[in-house]
């Protein structure tokens, strides 16, 4: 499969880079990618909820009242459940929602995303992109000249002022390619891509 080099002014030269069949050319597998980005919002869940039972809360030591004689019912602690200030009955604990994923299905589902960004035509290879102050504004200059508005900016290392003029841009985020995960990938409409990142994507992608 072959893709255009566009530049930075938004225009598309003659010249085609021949993507490499063993990252950009697999067949989708809708399962596999599934099972790896549900494990992953899985895996962000904080699980922190957390309650107290009638043991963990403090106090109570003491029975509140005698056994009998007081027309009262009979009571053993303040900190039954049925008290206000009691412990719960059913005390939420942290939960762990990490789900097991191997290696190799890891990096076949990153295969198959990139493949499919590519034959869904949402892939953009750069030649390279450096900006020459922080500012917003020049990052806006670029997006609207490459006609994009929805995307994910993959370079090989993430520059400061590439970093700085993005993060305020909803849309927008930047990420080197040693750290692109599924998630980010099929969460933007188009995925930039630099010369630079992508060969090394190739490269080193096991």
């Amino acid at each position: 499969m072959d893709i255009q080099i566009t530049n930075a002014e938004g225009q598309a030269g003659d010249a085609k880079l021949e993507l490499s069949a063993r990252v950009f050319g697999v067949d989708f597998n809708e399962a596999l990618v599934h099972q790896i980005v549900t494990a992953q919002l899985s895996a962000a869940r904080a699980g922190t909820k957390a309650q107290k039972t009638r043991a963990q809360v403090r106090g109570g030591g003491a029975k509140p009242w005698r056994q009998k004689g007081t027309g009262r019912a009979r009571s053993g602690t303040i900190r039954s459940p049925i008290w206000r200030g009691g412990g719960r009955t059913f005390a939420a604990t942290p939960a762990n929602y990490e789900q097991k994923v191997n290696k190799k299905m890891y990096r076949a589902a990153v295969r198959v995303i990139w493949s499919e960004l590519a034959r869904q035509d949402r892939l953009m290879v750069l030649d390279s992109l450096t900006l020459e102050t922080p500012k917003t504004k020049e990052m806006v200059m670029l997006l609207k000249r490459l006609g994009l508005d929805n995307v994910l900016i993959v370079t090989k290392d993430v520059a400061e002022n590439l970093l700085l003029a993005s993060r305020n841009l909803i849309n927008v985020d930047v990420k080197a390619v040693s750290q692109v995960d599924p998630v980010s990938l099929i969460a933007f409409e188009k995925v930039l891509i630099t010369k630079e990142a992508l060969a090394d994507l190739e490269e080193n992608l096991p």
